[in-house]
């Protein structure tokens, strides 16, 4: 699970985790955060997801980290943008319009706080002994009073080998104790679900609402 592991991924084009279309948890929670669009808008590891395309048709700063180098480039070549691409330190900035996107360490990258977090892919792509590293670098990104629509995914970790990890309710209490947490659906895929059929007992997707006060 070091830096390697995801540049491999990118590399050998493993990338099951990205989707082709905008995420429906996406488009049916994102009014729950009441973002405004000067709210600036944070999506960690964001690889080359088409929500910072839905996004940015919303907000005026919407900002993407992502550690690869190819993900980030396949992002603005399949959208046919033309960023501005800036070095800074063992960064490089990409910019078109309203989307930024910090190509570098998510734990080291440099950005002035949000207001708004959507994070569909970040914390269940960390290990259990990285969470609560990833937990405290995000919330010290989030400004008080920011919102964060938080994706996670509930199954039998002993079942299944991840990235993307099991995480379950208990854990996002504890790793975001101190917020407001309000747990806004719980999708219980049945027996027809690719998860399910690969021998899954369970497998359920939840959405969060988590307010920082």
């Amino acid at each position: 699970m070091d830096a390697e592991f995801w540049h491999s991924r990118w590399a050998e084009n493993r990338i099951g985790f990205h989707l082709d279309d905008t995420n429906p948890v996406l488009t049916q929670y994102w009014p729950m955060v009441k973002a405004t669009r000067d709210d600036r808008v944070l999506v960690p590891m964001c690889g080359k997801s088409v929500d910072l395309v839905w996004l940015a048709q919303k907000h005026n700063n919407v900002i993407g980290i992502e550690l690869s180098d190819i993900a980030v480039r396949s992002f603005f070549a399949e959208h046919l943008y033309t960023p501005m691409v800036t070095a800074i330190g063992h960064e490089s900035v990409y910019a078109f319009d309203e989307i930024t996107i910090h190509c570098g360490d998510y734990f080291s990258v440099r950005i002035d706080p949000v207001d708004v977090v959507y994070d569909r892919a970040a914390l269940i792509a960390m290990p259990k002994n990285m969470r609560e590293m990833y937990v405290e670098r995000l919330l010290s990104l989030v400004k008080k009073g920011g919102r964060i629509l938080l994706v996670t995914l509930d199954y039998p970790q002993e079942q299944l080998n991840g990235p993307p990890f099991s995480v379950t309710s208990d854990e996002v209490r504890r790793l975001f104790d101190g917020c407001n947490i309000t747990l806004l659906a719980r999708d219980e895929k049945d027996e027809t679900h690719p998860r399910r059929k690969n021998g899954l007992s369970h497998f359920a997707e939840e959405a969060w609402l988590i307010e920082v006060v």
